[in-house]
């Protein structure tokens, strides 16, 4: 019986074109007339390392079932960011339900100071220097949908510029 490993003919391993980061892993439970069900959840983030990142949530009743289905929801959903070499143009707050996270730009050479769920995203997304806080919610899902919002919130000169009717070297300054 031969099965299918993930491999090529040349015994090489498929090399995927994304970065993919498990952000957490959730057992649930329903109660039914014969007892409880158990089954898996997982929020699974994917990016190219280039500024391209997207998020996904996977169920299943196996925990390897949840994380390829959160992976292929996740590539469903890729949003391209903006990013100012190795950071981001400028400080934003982004919000989804409860949850708040601050996002910083930093220098070159600050590293990415973030939380586990914030931390996944900007790996992910190839930024490299940030500073960040998780301001209310902790809940993985919420930050990380709080992440995203801040992250499509961002804007370089070059469209505040078009935006305002003006040259990005007024907008610089």
């Amino acid at each position: 019986m031969a099965y299918n490993t993930g491999r090529n003919n040349n015994n090489t391993a498929v090399e995927s074109e994304f970065i993919e980061k498990v952000v957490s892993i959730n057992r649930v439970s329903k109660t039914v007339k014969g007892g409880r069900v158990m089954k898996f959840s997982a929020l699974v983030v994917v990016g190219d390392g280039k500024g391209t990142v997207g998020y996904g949530l996977g169920k299943a009743s196996e925990v390897s079932e949840a994380i390829l289905k959160g992976l292929a929801d996740a590539k469903k959903n890729l949003v391209k960011i903006t990013l100012s070499g190795t950071t981001i143009p400028h400080e934003v707050i982004g919000a989804y339900g409860a949850g708040r996270v601050l996002l910083k730009p930093a220098s070159v050479g600050t590293g990415v100071i973030a939380g586990g769920a914030v931390r996944a995203v900007m790996e992910a997304a190839g930024i490299s220097n940030v500073r960040t806080k998780c301001l209310r919610s902790n809940n993985p899902q919420n930050v990380v949908k709080a992440t995203f919002a801040g992250l499509m919130a961002l804007r370089g000169p070059e469209e505040v510029a078009r935006i305002r009717g003006k040259s990005v070297e007024e907008i610089k300054g």
